[in-house]
């Protein structure tokens, strides 16, 4: 399944079903019919997020089945970091299975680093000038401004310090961050291991605050593109 697929039948369970439904035990009801037991792991995983241990963490998401082939980018987000890319090197934070980087590089075959980045990398593909590290998002081993342009999709939704993790981003980009969140309420069955919600533009603003002169904020299908250029 595409993003595409997904963000149709996110508008149709998100936006167009009544929250006092999609919160109820008839809701939870149909969803296991669909994921099982995971709908209610899910529930209590955002339930205990304070709590958490690492293993936990992990477990879960090594367990939650993944919805998209390649990656969780539609193709116009993907053709608006294209044209967002500035520079020599990339960084890719939370590059999953790599499938974003390939399309990065294929688009600019010039960039001398491409980086990616994940706690877990067992499952990114080896693809040649590709490099991967194994790291947190809240503690990257990079110096300070080490990348030209520093990528993050579909990563901060699912930190619960994310804004550590941003500072962090902000930290190792030299010239520009770029940033995609899925733009989405919450509720207490869902899809998803998200712990933080962006149900409006203005709302990932806050959440990236203090936000720099230049930079760009914008939806695009159901989810939010965020650009800003380092100083």
């Amino acid at each position: 399944m595409n993003r595409e697929t997904t963000n149709r039948i996110r508008f149709v369970i998100e936006d167009v079903m009544p929250p006092i439904l999609r919160d109820s035990a008839a809701f939870r009801w149909m969803a296991r019919l669909a994921w099982g037991d995971h709908i209610n792991h899910l529930a209590r995983f955002r339930e205990r997020a304070p709590f958490l241990t690492e293993a936990e963490y992990e477990t879960l998401y090594r367990n939650h089945p993944r919805v998209h082939q390649g990656t969780d980018n539609s193709a116009a987000t993907i053709r608006r970091i294209n044209a967002s890319v500035v520079g020599d090197s990339l960084c890719d934070v939370g590059c999953g299975t790599g499938a974003l980087l390939s399309h990065i590089q294929a688009a600019h075959p010039a960039l001398s680093r491409l980086t990616g980045v994940d706690f877990v990398v067992e499952d990114a593909a080896a693809l040649p000038g590709i490099e991967y590290v194994a790291a947190k998002i809240e503690s990257l081993p990079f110096a300070d401004g080490e990348f030209d342009t520093v990528v993050c999709t579909h990563v901060i939704e699912h930190l619960l310090d994310y804004r550590q993790a941003i500072a962090e981003l902000r930290r190792i980009a030299r010239r520009r961050l770029i940033i995609v969140v899925p733009r989405e309420r919450e509720y207490r069955y869902t899809f998803n291991p998200h712990f933080n919600f962006f149900p409006y533009t203005h709302s990932f603003l806050r959440a990236v605050h203090p936000v720099p002169a230049v930079h760009e904020c914008i939806d695009i299908g159901r989810d939010i593109f965020y650009c800003e250029d380092r100083a």
